[in-house]
């Protein structure tokens, strides 16, 4: 994507954050016991996205709340795949990502490693982004067309290539190929260099929305693929893009993804509590950080299937909403 990626932390730093983590025994929170809370390093997104505005919002409220002793890192990454990477690597000890994503890197990956859910966050939607006054109207008008499917390390690169499969000519039927972030994909379309781009995000993504109030834009409408897409790959819901988010001539069908907030099983069941228990605690803070935000609530987060939840998240839950 648009900023710098982050390899996996180094040795040195990963033995740290297992020790931190080993000996993170603390209350819910985070005012008692003997030993520091642990080194937390938040594998984020691309600027601008929701996710990189969440981690930075979670790093300060989770530095104040449980009095962190070291601020915690936030990384910018690719998105997704890559924020999986690096949670089931060491590299970070919490990650914002979409569940298919989630739910397909962790197949097999067993032992304090393994990726758990502490909530469901919010849905993203797929943008099939086109200026205007192009002639594009559906996904099967990109056969031969030039696209941005987003950069590998997304979670929305996938996406992008299991909609074209399914519309029948997949990224072979493309013109040309492109792996673009979000903002030199904007950037692109702008200067008439691509025809389309993907883009997996919360609504409004406020570089999409930016891009709108210079170019009128046009949202492909995704209907026509949605039922054939669900049914090969459930883990997906169908979504509506209101007409007023960029000045659409009118709503869109999108597709629809969960996001989900992640950790290991090598994280201590206090700690998640805690983590957890005050991200909720200022949910209005974090619903001032995007529109698309404004829909986190305690009520739906236990929905992370397939990734289930980490134990400590379940206490939080069964503790404070009786599930």
């Amino acid at each position: 994507m648009t900023g710098p990626t982050h390899a996996p932390a180094t040795v040195s730093r990963r033995a740290l954050l297992r020790a931190g983590l080993a000996g993170a025994a603390f209350g819910a929170t985070g005012c008692t016991g003997s030993a520091p809370p642990p080194r937390l390093v938040i594998a984020g997104g691309v600027r601008p996205g929701v996710y990189i505005a969440l981690a930075k919002a979670l790093a300060e409220i989770w530095q104040e709340r449980l009095r962190l002793p070291a601020h915690p890192e936030v990384l910018t990454t690719a998105g997704s795949t890559q924020n999986m990477q690096l949670l089931t690597s060491g590299g970070a000890t919490v990650a914002i990502s979409q569940v298919d994503v989630a739910a397909d890197i962790a197949t097999g990956v067993t032992g304090p490693g393994a990726p758990l859910a502490l909530a469901r966050l919010y849905d993203d939607v797929t943008h099939l982004v086109v200026r205007r006054d192009s002639r594009f109207r559906t996904l099967d008008d990109l056969r031969g067309a030039r696209v941005s499917i987003g950069p590998a390390g997304s979670g929305y690169q996938p996406i992008a290539l299991r909609l074209l499969e399914v519309a029948g000519f997949g990224a072979d039927g493309l013109g040309e190929r492109a792996e673009l972030g979000l903002g030199d994909a904007i950037s692109g379309l702008r200067a008439n260099r691509i025809d389309a781009f993907f883009w997996s995000g919360g609504v409004p993504t406020d570089g999409i929305r930016a891009l709108a109030a210079e170019l009128p834009i046009r949202l492909l409408d995704l209907g026509a693929v949605l039922d054939r897409m669900r049914e090969r790959f459930p883990v997906y819901s169908v979504g509506t893009v209101p007409a007023n988010t960029y000045g659409l001539p009118g709503p869109v069908s999108c597709l629809s993804v969960r996001n989900v907030l992640l950790v290991t099983a090598g994280m201590d069941d206090a700690t998640a509590h805690a983590l957890i228990d005050a991200a909720f605690d200022e949910q209005p803070r974090l619903a001032r950080t995007s529109p698309a935000a404004v829909t986190i609530d305690s009520r739906s987060a236990i929905g992370t299937q397939p990734v289930p939840l980490h134990p400590g998240a379940i206490e939080f839950y069964r503790s404070t909403k009786g599930y």
